[in-house]
């Protein structure tokens, strides 16, 4: 640890000290003992080592930040927000004159060098003192959420006279597996508001997650405003999925999610689908259509009959157009083309216009990803292969030294059904229960994909059979949690009989947060209001 590091802790201790010299003696508390490695995290950190004691998280406990680093100090202020909401503890942040404290919680902007990325974060934890450590406000975010997840469910009112939430002891040291950790959701097929997308945001920044890919167009609905191209909502956006009003996001609304993805250290990831999938933006303007038929609004689930008039220079004109709109209000490096499932277009159409989509991207500072049909086309070994369905193509994204991101739909689709009597989802790729969703090898699983070539995960949620956020959080949990582990962990922590114990416990803060998840048989689930009423519904 570098001396910077000494000396912003001095100054904590010293004001700390300060504090508790100014407060009566108290007793030692006698905590029973604990195990910091047998707590519920979730993904499993890369080393645990307890000490068997615990710090008393209470009434008489402040937070305090590393005063050069403004963006540690609003770290603080959301770390006393989420305790507030879990305990109603009002904890102090960065007071000289915090009234009584007997233990704090510090926030440390650090320069070492054990701490090996931008996302790494250590944790100290004494009777005291909680210490996290990490180089970065992205890092320091992430254990964050490590403390959240170690306070108690329920306070220990035995201790002392008051409420206390007794934390294990120990020491935490942390780091991604893979730097990209992520999930999607279709927004096409059903239209999810911004409220819901939020939602989503914080569920899956509570387990690390660092990627939300929106896919915002298809043929059932444009759900993203171009300003030089209005028609593109105003008719495109009007439906969705067996007919109902459908929705967009005007270009306030999208930077709205954006930021609020930012504040959760959360990359935003905006798809539009081409050159199949584009019913919805052909309807708008006919123009771009080049399958041949008049086209017409569409409701139903049907993929691959539509296709971009892909020779045509107007077609590149219009996209210049909307990427370019999009990629000003997307701060984040990536640009999703789609590009699968596009059966109706020629194959030397789809190679053209795929290595002209890709220049015109670049052209805006972006990185394009695409689904693995891409790799088909003279594509840069910049652009990024999303693996979905064809190993072939995946081994062909590492030929040409791509970067790929693996999306299997046999294990990762949050929207295939968990089992025969699933009420939502399809089950065209497999039925994926937990287990399955949990059990298989990222970093071995695609043949030919060596690891140094795999990107990251990505869980895609499509809405075909759902409408509304509690249908969305009964595909998606509990197995994204699963697919965060995966993404995080590394290999030798990972261990199914030990996850599903620790997935067990998640149940109580899935009520808090009111997610309808699905109560599989396969999980002992902790007794939760939640999870009693689903079992035992009808």
């Amino acid at each position: 640890m570098g001396k910077s590091f000494f000396t912003k802790l001095f100054l904590v201790l010293t004001v700390f000290i300060g504090l508790v010299a100014c407060s009566e003696p108290k007793e030692p508390i006698n905590f029973p003992e604990t195990d910091l490695s047998a707590e519920n995290m979730i993904p499993r950190p890369v080393k645990i080592i307890p000490t068997h004691s615990a710090f008393g998280l209470d009434q008489f406990t402040a937070i305090y930040t590393s005063p050069a680093e403004n963006s540690f100090a609003e770290l603080g202020e959301f770390l006393s927000r989420e305790i507030k909401t879990h305990t109603k503890l009002n904890l102090a942040v960065n007071e000289t004159d915090a009234g009584t404290v007997d233990r704090i919680i510090y926030i440390n902007q650090v320069d070492s060098l054990s701490l090996g990325g931008d996302e790494a974060y250590q944790l100290y934890i004494t009777q005291d003192s909680i210490i996290l450590n990490s180089r970065t406000a992205e890092g320091a975010f992430r254990g964050v959420q490590t403390i959240r997840q170690l306070i108690p469910n329920t306070s220990n009112d035995t201790l002392v006279e008051h409420s206390m939430w007794p934390v294990p002891t120990g020491k935490i040291m942390d780091q991604p597996n893979f730097g990209y950790r992520g999930a999607m959701l279709d927004v096409a097929r059903h239209f999810f508001s911004v409220e819901d997308v939020k939602k989503f945001i914080d569920l899956l920044a509570y387990y690390k997650i660092n990627v939300l890919h929106l896919h915002l167009t298809d043929d059932q609905g444009w759900r993203i405003e171009i300003k030089s191209w209005p028609k593109l909502t105003e008719v495109g956006g009007s439906t969705e999925v067996g007919g109902e009003a459908g929705g967009f996001y005007t270009q306030a609304d999208y930077t709205d999610i954006v930021n609020y993805a930012a504040a959760n250290y959360m990359t935003i990831i905006p798809e539009v689908d081409m050159p199949g999938h584009t019913n919805a933006a052909s309807v708008s303007y006919p123009f771009l259509n080049g399958n041949g038929k008049t086209p017409k609004l569409y409701e139903g689930t049907r993929v691959g009959f539509s296709t971009f008039a892909t020779r045509k220079d107007t077609i590149y004109t219009f996209l210049d157009d909307v990427i370019r709109e999009i990629s000003a209000i997307t701060p984040g490096p990536y640009f999703h083309i789609g590009g699968d499932e596009s059966h109706v277009t020629k194959k030397e159409d789809y190679k053209y216009f795929v290595n002209r989509v890709e220049k015109i991207v670049r052209k805006y500072g972006k990185r394009m990803i695409g689904w693995d049909e891409i790799v088909i086309a003279d594509v840069d070994s910049s652009s990024i292969a999303q693996f979905w369905h064809s190993e072939t193509n995946a081994k062909e994204a590492v030929s040409k030294g791509m970067q790929v991101i693996l999306s299997p739909a046999k294990k990762a689709y949050l929207d295939m059904k968990y089992d025969t009597l699933s009420k939502y989802g399809l089950n065209w790729a497999a039925y994926i229960p937990v287990d399955t969703a949990y059990v298989w090898t990222p970093e071995r699983y695609a043949k030919g994909v060596p690891l140094e070539n795999i990107l990251g995960i990505e869980a895609p949620l499509w809405s075909e059979t759902i409408s509304n956020i509690d249908e969305l959080e009964y595909l998606a949990f509990p197995r994204v949690i699963g697919y965060s582990e995966l993404s995080w962990t590394i290999e030798e922590n990972r261990d199914w009989e030990n996850y599903r114990v620790r997935l067990a416990n998640q149940a109580p803060f899935l009520d808090r947060m009111d997610v309808k998840y699905y109560p599989s048989d396969l999980i002992d689930w902790k007794k939760s209001k939640y999870t009693y009423e689903v079992i035992h519904k009808d």
